[in-house]
């Protein structure tokens, strides 16, 4: 059975938040143990695009993301289950080309849905819809 997109977004969520937590490891230790060896060392290709992608991109995707944030919040503010689904979802609609930038934010809401709250998920959503509106002018 092939791994599905939402998935490997879920993977990707779940390989950041622990590379967030534990910076001594290397994240294909992650891959290994939330996918239970199913792929060898063959991961996901989309997999690693976005871990990799992420982490290469973090400064920008930040920035992004504090740009939209309320007058007197800073990024430390924000839970790091939303700050890594916002990193994900932002990185896919400025760099992922063959994805509607709708699809990355529906995915950040059912992201936010299962691993945080209902606040956090109006506020990942306001995020995204700000920075959509952005990214479409």
């Amino acid at each position: 059975m092939a791994v599905t997109r939402h998935q490997i977004r879920e993977y990707a969520f779940q390989t950041l938040f622990a590379l967030n937590t534990n910076k001594q490891t290397n994240k294909e230790n992650f891959y290994q143990a939330l996918t239970d060896g199913k792929y060898g060392e063959d991961y996901p290709k989309y997999l690693d695009e976005l871990v990799s992608g992420v982490v290469d991109h973090l400064d920008e995707l930040d920035k992004i993301i504090e740009k939209y944030l309320r007058s007197g919040w800073s990024i430390d503010r924000i839970a790091k289950t939303d700050l890594i689904i916002l990193q994900i979802a932002l990185y896919e609609m400025l760099y992922v080309d063959d994805l509607p930038a709708k699809v990355s934010i529906n995915e950040a809401i059912e992201l936010a849905k299962k691993y945080s709250d209902d606040r956090s998920r109006k506020f990942v959503n306001g995020i995204l819809s700000h920075a959509l509106e952005e990214l479409v002018k």
